[in-house]
């Protein structure tokens, strides 16, 4: 009898590829007994889906009930970690109709992200909708008023905006612990064809296995490609590449901990340089995001490196804070003395002696020393799919509902267009226009 025993042994083989993320966000899944229980249908259990069902297997108050996939072999795992009992389709409406199903979890390609989303709606069931939310900007507005009239949680499925390390950054921004946050660097580098998105393909893969009618759905019509199947985020016609799949998770964390909407404009700059392997989307992106309070985030995905660097550096008047695998660091700045011995350099010998002495009386002795650098412990919390199911059972708000779904999203479809047009894009978040600077 396979089940919730085989899940949990798959956990250890889908942790490897997320455990540098999972370990920054300072995540861990946490189970409490319950009563209650809530039904799930999985819409996409490729990659990520399977991901997903390994995370929600966690919460004993999760009950699978179906599975929804395109490609067989995507559906025979799901039978061999769900158990037989599982009902398996390759129609997403199967799930939507069915009584036993209270929520929903979406994993598929970014292109249907809309429609499934504005049916479960209908349908009356709540959602988890894994990142970006949509496939383009114009999508926004109308999940969020779908949303709003439902009644029901949606939930966008960015880890790290709920983890208690963005938690702890939000406090000590709140306690002006850096003072004024003014300029934001943070990275997602990759280099190895997996994190590249090129997938291996199937032994079986054909369309006899594949419904590659459905895959395409309001996508331009094309002729089978397994390539294209399987690794979908290479094209646009389908994904946002890495603005919308990786920038994606670093926007969602600026919003949360930096308290703010969205941003008001954006530069990109970038190409593909290396993956010749026919997609379109770039490998190489730099975007610079402005916003209205006043401080700079930018955000880099080098598909060919994995040069060390902080995940997160958030610099303020005061301090910086520092977010790699080894936690967070506060760095204070020392004090400014404005004791200049270079910008006095080329003074005369007696008037320079006399200025230096003036200052450093004004001093008091004081030293431009910076003091010692803080290692800040975080405890571990829920993760955000437990935090999904607590929202749903307990009556809780989305602790990532469709507007911060659209101001993530939307900043990284406001990158694309950029990149592609290549000029500086403004955006008035409130009417979701996008102007050209």
């Amino acid at each position: 009898m396979t089940g919730r025993r085989e899940l949990l042994k798959l956990a250890g083989a889908v942790a490897v590829y997320r455990i540098g993320e999972a370990r920054m966000r300072g995540d861990t899944p946490v189970a409490a007994p319950s009563s209650r229980q809530l039904g799930l249908g999985f819409i996409g259990v490729g990659i990520r889906g399977s991901q997903l069902m390994q995370e929600f297997s966690q919460s004993p108050e999760a009950r699978f009930v179906a599975a929804c996939d395109l490609y067989d072999g995507y559906l025979r795992h799901a039978r061999e970690v769900m158990g037989d009992s599982v009902v398996t389709t390759k129609r997403y409406e199967d799930i939507l109709a069915r009584k036993d199903i209270d929520a929903v979890v979406v994993a598929t390609p970014d292109h249907w992200h809309r429609r499934i989303t504005l049916d479960a709606l209908s349908a009356g069931k709540h959602i988890y909708i894994e990142k970006p939310m949509t496939w383009s900007l114009k999508e926004g507005p109308e999940i969020i008023d779908a949303e709003k009239r439902s009644g029901k949680v949606l939930q966008v499925g960015s880890g790290t905006k709920t983890s208690t390390m963005t938690a702890k950054v939000k406090e000590l921004i709140g306690q002006g612990a850096i003072g004024k946050v003014h300029q934001i660097r943070m990275l997602n580098h990759r280099n190895t064809k997996e994190g590249a998105w090129v997938y291996p393909i199937p032994p079986d893969a054909s369309p006899e296995t594949i419904d590659w009618t459905r895959f395409i759905g309001s996508a331009p019509k094309r002729p089978f490609s397994p390539e294209v199947f399987f690794r979908w985020r290479c094209w646009w016609e389908y994904s946002g590449g890495v603005a919308t799949d990786l920038f994606v998770h670093l926007l969602t964390t600026v919003h949360e901990f930096m308290n703010v909407r969205a941003p008001v404009s954006v530069v990109s700059q970038g190409g593909l340089w290396f993956y010749k392997d026919g997609r379109t989307v770039p490998d190489v992106m730099d975007s610079i995001f402005e916003y209205q309070e006043g401080f700079l985030a930018q955000m880099c995905v080098n598909l060919k490196t994995t040069a060390p660097a902080p995940y997160a550096v958030i610099m303020g008047s005061d301090g910086t804070l520092v977010w790699d695998r080894n936690g967070l660091t506060h760095y204070k700045e020392a004090p400014d003395l404005d004791i200049q011995s270079y910008g006095s350099l080329a003074w005369p010998k007696a008037e320079r002696d006399a200025y230096l002495a003036r200052q450093r009386a004004a001093a008091g002795g004081a030293t431009r020393e910076r003091p010692a650098p803080q290692q800040i412990t975080v405890e571990r919390g829920k993760g955000h799919a437990a935090l999904f199911i607590e929202s749903v059972l307990e009556g809780k708000p989305s602790r990532e509902n469709a507007t911060e779904g659209h101001a993530a999203a939307g900043a990284g479809h406001l990158a694309n267009l950029a990149y592609r047009k290549g000029r500086k894009m403004r955006w008035d978040f409130a009417t979701n226009k996008v102007t050209p600077v």
